[in-house]
Formats: C-alpha cells, structure tokens, sequence
C-alpha cells in the first residue's frame, strides 16, 4: 500500500474515533436539555463514528498494514440552543467527507483500485450523512421554536434503532 494512502487511512480511524467522542457530546447536551430522542440519534451517531473507524482498521489490516492509534481530542464545543449542535454536525460532516476525499485522491495518484473500491462505501455514506444534517437543521428551524412540533421531533428521533454498517456486518 501507497505510503501517503496508508497514512491518511491511519488518520481516518482517529478522525472517525473523534466524530464518536464529538456525537456524544451533543447526545449529553439533547439529554441534559430534556431531549431524549435527539439524544438517542446522537448515540447511534456515535456508534456509526466507532463503527466506521474498525472499517478502516479492518481495511488496514486485511492489507498486512499495521494500525497506529494516537490520541483523541476532546470535543470543545459548547451550545446556547438546539440547533447548534445540529449545524455542528453538518460542518464536522463535511469535514469527514473532505478527508475521504483526500484518501480517495491519493488513491487515485497512485493507481489504488482496491482503495478507491473500498472508499466508495464511506462517499455514499457521507452523502446520505450530509443530507441528513441538512434535513435535521430545516426541520430544527422550520418546526423548533413550537413546544409541540419540537416534541414530535424528539420521538421522531427517539424511534431511530442502531442497524450494524454493512461492511462491517460482512466481516463477522
């Protein structure tokens, strides 16, 4: 595997372990508001991050390439109402999708078929990610400010069940 492949890859597991830190900050924040249905979205969110870090360390190691953990940051972000978390999401959303793009573009350099096959998950994902944001922010700022709407939300969030990410499923 391409050196500078491999090491965005590496850098991706600790990114995706972040995103897992950053989520259940803002599911403690939905909680510690009275929002428990956002904050149920928040820890599958969390779970999904984790998930998609053993992705690519599974990926790494099916490629005889050693994983180096390092580090996580804690999250700094602090919020005054409900829809700061969700336009955070959206941002730190689209930075994910900025770093996969950058491993698929070394990929590409080099020729790494196989990298780029693999990426083609996560771009599909980030995608669906990003949009999802964007519809939790209009929904926030469309129906937020009305006590029973906002209650709507919040069960709507609630029902949301953790579903194994199909790469990861067809490991086990």
């Amino acid at each position: 595997m391409d050196q500078k492949v491999y090491e965005l890859i590496n850098a991706q597991i600790n990114a995706e372990l972040y995103s897992a830190y950053l989520y259940l900050s803002f599911a403690d924040y939905y909680e510690e508001e009275g929002l428990e249905g956002y904050a149920n979205f928040y820890e599958i969110q969390a779970a999904e991050e984790r998930d998609h870090a053993l992705i690519f360390r599974n990926y790494l190691h099916e490629n005889g390439q050693k994983v180096k953990l390092s580090a996580i940051a804690q999250p700094d972000k602090t919020f005054s109402n409900f829809l700061e978390p969700l336009e955070a999401g959206l941002e730190h959303e689209k930075y994910v999708t900025s770093l996969i793009n950058d491993i698929y573009s070394a990929a590409a350099e080099v020729k790494d078929y196989r990298t780029m096959k693999f990426l083609d998950w996560f771009i599909e994902e980030q995608m669906e990610e990003e949009d999802t944001a964007d519809t939790m922010i209009t929904k926030m700022k469309l129906f937020g400010s009305d006590a029973k709407a906002l209650y709507d939300l919040d069960q709507e969030y609630a029902a949301r069940t953790y579903t194994t990410p199909s790469p990861l499923a067809a490991a086990e």
